[in-house]
């Protein structure tokens, strides 16, 4: 299974040239209430994909969630759920695309995550100065991948 991080700007461009074949897209939106403008809408994959899993989520960090009226608990509740859509595309021999609006940081942090659970590499990618994975998105997946495996038997597979 190949990972692949995208900005909306490039994944956009790839929906009206080369939208690549066999992958489930991960898609990271702003959420209401966020630093968008009122015509700002998720990407629209429908014309060429529906292995979509979106998710309306603030990309901060810990020490803001108070200001956002969440907690850790709170923040994130679509991981789980998350969880299972990557293990299904894994298990239909799908590539997956991590997308959000500048691909830096809660698409690499997913991305990450996804290549420590099952790669145990997800440290390249904090080590790659083109990324900035936002930490919580990565520890929410990987646990949700952590807790997916066990509560489901999956035994892990190394390699790629």
């Amino acid at each position: 299974m190949k990972i692949f991080i995208y900005s909306r700007k490039t994944i956009e461009e790839l929906l009206e040239n080369d939208f690549p074949k066999n992958v489930a897209v991960i898609s990271f939106y702003d959420p209401l209430g966020s630093f968008r403008d009122a015509d700002y809408q998720p990407v629209d994959y429908s014309a060429r994909t529906d292995c979509v899993f979106q998710i309306a989520l603030h990309d901060i960090d810990l020490t803001v969630l108070p200001k956002y009226h969440l907690t850790y608990e709170t923040y994130f509740p679509e991981a789980d759920d998350l969880a299972k859509f990557i293990f299904t595309a894994k298990k239909e021999g799908k590539d997956i695309i991590c997308q959000c609006e500048y691909g830096e940081s809660r698409s690499s942090g997913c991305a990450a995550a996804i290549h420590e659970y099952f790669y145990k590499d997800g440290i390249d990618l904090f080590a790659d100065y083109r990324y900035y994975p936002n930490q919580m998105v990565y520890h929410k997946v990987y646990d949700a991948l952590e807790k997916y495996g066990i509560e489901n038997n999956v035994i892990r597979e190394r390699g790629k």
